[in-house]
């Protein structure tokens, strides 16, 4: 066998070896790759107990209880099923009933979700795409919210002139 054979060979098998390890690689990640999951997501897997993931979905109204030393019940709902969560710590300023929420946690062998961590919306316009889609599909979420206003006359006379002249600035 000559030298430049051996090397070829040599690098076919490397690179299979890199072939394999990334497939098992993303085999193994392909179940945790989702960003989060909704209630109906977790009543149709089935998901273990003792499970870390993230849950996804809106705060329902009226399931807000505050307890001692911080914690924190409520429901997270995406209007077709509902899971129970149990915080302890300070909850984001922004944080509120009817809002969309991401808890990250585990799940426990009755159906509670218990958080470490829950994250609020950042402004009016987030909503997770995932409950968007599935508030659109029972015909309860509207696009935008508010109607669009016509641009003022400075506004459409240009930035220039809406500001007044550069050397008035």
């Amino acid at each position: 066998m000559t030298r430049k054979r051996r090397r070829l060979i040599l690098i076919c098998i490397c690179g299979g070896v890199l072939v394999v390890a990334v497939g098992l690689i993303l085999n193994a990640m392909s179940g945790s790759i989702v960003f989060f999951r909704s209630p109906s997501e977790v009543a149709a897997q089935a998901v273990a107990p003792g499970t870390r993931f993230r849950l996804g979905g809106l705060v329902e109204a009226g399931s807000l209880r505050r307890g001692p030393d911080q914690t924190v019940d409520f429901i997270i709902t995406d209007t077709g099923s509902t899971v129970p969560v149990h915080y302890k710590g300070l909850l984001p300023d922004l944080f509120r009933e009817g809002q969309g929420v991401v808890a990250e946690g585990r799940l426990e062998p009755g159906g509670l979700f218990r958080a470490d961590t829950v994250l609020a919306k950042h402004d009016e316009a987030y909503m997770p795409r995932e409950v968007a889609d599935a508030l659109k599909a029972q015909g309860r979420w509207q696009e935008g919210g508010k109607a669009a206003t016509a641009p003022s006359a400075d506004a459409s006379a240009g930035p220039d002139k809406a500001l007044g002249p550069r050397s008035a600035r």
